[in-house]
């Protein structure tokens, strides 16, 4: 990432801050603890989770930083200027995704908890003898988002809980997606962001809730679910081109780490160690008695560890995420 990008989101110089606040939207990829505060069994507020951190677990699905803390996700006051985290674990671009997992904010709620933040913005922004009008901050701010992981994983995967499988076939259940999700982003365009970076999907068949169900090989990813999210992700990017080219003045671009996970989670140990117990939780079906997202492994030759649906790579997954960011960063960080 060039060092323009990096103190942009840093708090660097006026000569170098191009981006002056970052609005973050998604699931558990870039939840920062907001689900601490919902009642939800959709949390990660307990160990391994946090073991980078010095405090310990703070809410995050990962072992330290995610990608988007670039932004305190204390935003009270002047910290608005900055940017809010708004994501939520085990939400959805649908509103029904996710729901056995108890309380969470879908898309359509956290465009909601953005508008409502605008008011307290602007009253921030004119305490604080701002330069710029809310107009022009929220222009050169970027909206990260990162949707539709929990849509397959807790919704289209789960036919024993909702019936979208049954209703739609893959490149059917894609395209729902991806209109609700150009109505929200229209949503954000219209209420003042211009500057929109749209996360695609990993590949979910590599993930250990998948790869628990016993349909692919012993050590192989599940290549059919990998197959239909090809189709979302695909069609994400032309979603983003027809957006850009139908709106002059927006900038959407899109980018997923595919490469970065499929060398994680293929590179997995069996799955008997300590840390790792296929157990209901894994498999889709009724919880056992751990918390949230329980079944973690411990890997100690590729220093690894992974709940049944994230991946977490000790002091690696950060950069690995921004490496694939920097690629594209530039193209929405000018004015």
């Amino acid at each position: 990432m060039s060092n323009g990008a990096t103190a942009a989101f840093a708090g660097g110089s006026t000569e170098t801050q191009l981006v002056p606040s970052m609005f973050v939207f998604g699931d558990s990829l870039v939840d920062v603890g907001n689900n601490n505060f919902l009642n939800s069994v959709a949390k990660s507020n307990f160990w391994p989770y946090g073991c980078d951190f010095s405090d310990g677990p703070t809410g995050r699905f990962s072992n330290g930083k995610t990608v988007v803390d670039f932004i305190d996700p204390t935003t009270v006051g002047a910290k608005l200027l900055k940017g809010v985290n708004y994501a939520s674990a085990a939400a959805g671009i649908l509103d029904d995704t996710g729901r056995h997992w108890g309380d969470r904010y879908s898309l359509s709620q956290q465009v909601i908890n953005f508008e409502s933040t605008l008011d307290q913005l602007n009253t921030t922004m004119s305490s604080s003898n701002s330069t710029a009008n809310m107009s022009q901050h929220l222009a050169k701010s970027i909206a990260f988002m990162s949707f539709g992981s929990n849509d397959y994983i807790n919704n289209y995967l789960l036919p024993s809980l909702y019936t979208t499988s049954s209703v739609y076939s893959p490149f059917d259940f894609a395209n729902l997606l991806l209109n609700h999700y150009a109505r929200q982003i229209i949503a954000l365009h219209s209420l003042g962001l211009r500057k929109f970076f749209l996360a695609g999907i990993g590949p979910l068949g590599c993930i250990p809730n998948q790869r628990a169900t016993g349909v692919a090989p012993a050590g192989r990813c599940v290549d059919y679910v990998n197959q239909m999210l090809g189709t979302f992700n695909e069609g994400l990017r032309s979603l983003v081109t027809q957006l850009n080219e139908n709106h002059p003045g927006r900038y959407l671009c899109t980018g997923t780490a595919t490469g970065q996970w499929v060398t994680s989670s293929t590179t997995q140990p069996t799955m008997a160690s300590p840390w790792w117990t296929p157990g209901a939780a894994d498999s889709g079906g009724t919880r056992d008695k751990s918390p949230a997202f329980p079944m973690s492994c411990h890997a100690p030759t590729v220093a690894s560890m992974c709940s049944g649906i994230h991946f977490m790579l000790p002091r690696l997954s950060t950069p690995y995420l921004l490496v694939a960011l920097s690629s594209v960063l530039p193209l929405i960080v000018t004015p």
